[in-house]
């Protein structure tokens, strides 16, 4: 039975059905069959939770598109944007403003080595196009290395970065874009029985990719820290480190999407902070300011941003580096540092969510592979543990998806929002869930995952 949020200040159903009206006459949705979908009508929503205009409330267990790290509604970021509204609600980029500089010092604080530079964006895509322009103009390349297992937006340039089926589409084959396989033990493409094995062979598979596109040709490497949409993947011990190396052997620019895993994600301000590893280029976005206003951007380190000291940049954005953005990532920054939001987001993964998601895995035989760090887990879901077939086959749709489309349906059932891609449910909570709220949430995929037991062999 779906809860009823004590949160709801009212229930009025007439309203929802009338937001309902309103965006199935006019608002096209991303991602969607237009005339196959029907949009919840969203009432409100605080801290990890979100409700309709019946009163139902549901857990967000994908904090929105993983990127309300505080939670919704935080009072300290929406005090600090109707402050900057009051002061200054917008200005042009070229001016030196604030609430800009301020966000700009407070990220590059926190960016592993010599990342101090900040070009804003509008969020996470239009990063990604920005620093592979910038690896481009810097080497005087073209080529661009990218793994098949990744996304990174849905621009021109990152929509053809992208390995997962929604590239397809829009994949022009001339993008300079060359993909690779990045190591996956539980569905290795390399035979390997260990992760060493895994990584080893993972290594030398981009040599040799790189061997037969000619590294002189090669402007930069791209890979997400961790893969987010695409399964979170957390590297081998060793892999990151390899391609740092790889890159600098043959003066490759060496690039990390953080737009998903970044700031907070993974119980670090940075996913690359468990890695030792430090790129010349960072993308960041989504949990910057948790959303509450879009932003994005490129962290450069020091070489690069020289290439551009005397060399106009040939990029930039109406509202690059927004004030009322970059006032709700100040305010973010600081509401993280004050209320040990990272911690807790380490501390929920190490003792609730890890502990609990290897426990259902234990009991349910639709659960392959249990994988993550931090608030930012993914569940493997099989119909066949021995041999590890998918619950649903690759980019399912319609009947070959009912399966998960059945788990999703009793998750909500229970009054949690699932995270769902292909044959995986990802456990994406705010970075500040409490305790009892991921235990909460853990219960409730329980009930779901016993649907998806009823699709295994």
């Amino acid at each position: 039975m779906t809860p009823h949020a004590p949160h709801a200040p009212f229930v009025d159903s007439a309203a929802g059905a009338a937001v309902k009206a309103a965006d199935r006459a006019h608002v096209f949705h991303s991602w969607s069959a237009q005339g196959l979908i029907d949009p919840l009508a969203v009432a409100g929503a605080e801290g990890a939770y979100f409700w309709d205009y019946d009163g139902n409330r549901y857990l967000d267990f994908t904090s929105g598109l993983v990127y309300t790290n505080i939670g919704y509604q935080h009072p300290t970021v929406v005090a600090a944007i109707q402050e900057q509204a009051g002061k200054l609600v917008t200005f042009a980029p070229a001016f030196a403003v604030e609430a800009r500089s301020e966000a700009a010092r407070l990220i590059a604080e926190r960016t592993p080595g010599d990342l101090d530079k900040i070009f804003f964006t509008n969020g996470g895509a239009e990063a990604v196009e920005n620093a592979i322009r910038m690896a481009r103009l810097h080497t005087g390349r073209t080529k661009v290395f990218s793994a098949y297992r990744s996304y990174h937006g849905a621009t021109s340039t990152a929509i053809n970065l992208t390995g997962d089926p929604r590239r397809w589409p829009s994949d022009n084959g001339s993008a300079g874009v060359v993909r690779f396989w990045t190591p996956f033990l539980y569905r290795s493409p390399f035979h390997a029985a260990t992760e060493a094995e895994e990584c080893a062979r993972a290594l030398q598979h981009l040599e040799d990719t790189l061997a037969f596109e000619g590294p002189a040709t090669v402007a930069a490497i791209i890979l997400e820290t961790i893969p987010g949409t695409a399964g979170i993947m957390t590297p081998p011990p060793g892999y990151l480190a390899g391609v740092r190396e790889i890159c600098d052997r043959y003066g490759i620019v060496f690039v990390l999407d953080e737009v998903m895993a970044g700031f907070g994600r993974t119980g670090k301000w940075f996913a690359a902070d468990h890695y030792d590893v430090v790129p010349d280029l960072m993308t960041f976005a989504k949990g910057v300011n948790s959303g509450y206003v879009p932003l994005g951007g490129v962290a450069i380190n020091a070489e690069i941003a020289a290439t551009f000291d005397t060399r106009p940049y040939p990029g930039g954005l109406t509202y690059s580096g927004h004030p009322l953005a970059c006032a709700a990532a100040v305010a973010t920054i600081q509401v993280m540092e004050d209320e040990k939001v990272i911690e807790n987001a380490a501390h929920i993964g190490e003792t609730v969510l890890g502990p609990g998601l290897r426990e259902l895995a234990e009991r349910h035989p639709s659960v392959g592979e249990v994988r993550g760090l931090g608030a930012f887990w993914a569940l493997d879901l099989v119909r066949d543990k021995e041999t590890r077939e998918p619950l649903v086959p690759y980019n399912a749709t319609g009947e070959a998806n009912a399966p998960m489309a059945a788990f999703g349906a009793a998750a909500k059932k229970h009054g949690l929002w699932p995270f769902i891609n292909m044959n995986r449910t990802h456990a994406v909570p705010a970075c500040n869930v409490t305790e009892a709220e991921a235990k909460e949430g853990l219960a409730a995929l329980d009930a779901a995952l016993a649907v998806a037991d009823e699709h295994t062999v």
